[in-house]
């Protein structure tokens, strides 16, 4: 079985990496209408053929947001920190082990000296749980549960105190859990990303 699953592993990988890095416009949802060139879902195709359906699963949803996430984050650490928040949420609901992950930096371009964290720590305790409260996100995010909605960049997150420590790491770089207050809904993130 743990063969099987390294060749699944593999296999949504280079679909994630083949998607991630093919156009909009070159996708077969773009040819159905049934996204726009920036990746927007037009809401008035319904999904009502078995064309449509496999050219826009969950699949294609999460990778569409996630490249219309790293389209507009700037550059730099911030663009890492958003980049593994979203490498995180991927690791999760598809079983990716870090060899995978790591295959996708590199097929990215990114590098694992990028994923050092930055020092601006104000709100950072001594055990390095994040003081519970409410603060801004910098950049847009990906809502955990449904891969559509998206929390916009300066939406208030929430840190409950029974989720203020890290719940995993990409290379390093600790990922946080919090409830995006506008929707009541999971997001994940990283110090990076909360704004001052």
């Amino acid at each position: 079985m743990g063969m099987l699953s390294r060749a699944g592993d593999l296999i949504y990988t280079f679909r994630f990496l083949t998607l991630l890095t093919t156009k909009f416009e070159k996708t077969n949802a773009f040819d159905l209408g049934i996204i726009d060139a920036d990746g927007k879902r037009i809401k008035d195709v319904s999904l009502d053929t078995r064309e449509k359906k496999s050219a826009y699963t969950p699949f294609h949803r999460l990778v569409f947001n996630v490249k219309k996430l790293l389209a507009k984050v700037p550059g730099g650490k911030s663009s890492v920190a958003s980049y593994a928040a979203a490498l995180f949420l991927i690791k999760e609901k598809a079983s990716l082990d870090d060899k995978a992950i790591k295959e996708i930096m590199e097929k990215t371009g990114h590098s694992v000296l990028d994923f050092l964290a930055e020092e601006n720590k104000w709100f950072i305790l001594e055990d390095n749980t994040i003081s519970p409260g409410t603060y801004r996100i910098k950049y847009d995010k990906i809502v955990n549960s449904t891969f559509e909605e998206i929390a916009k960049s300066k939406d208030q997150i929430r840190i409950l105190p029974e989720k203020s420590g890290p719940i995993g790491d990409i290379l390093g770089l600790d990922i946080y859990e919090a409830v995006h207050v506008k929707s009541n809904q999971k997001v994940y993130f990283a110090l990076e990303e909360l704004a001052q």
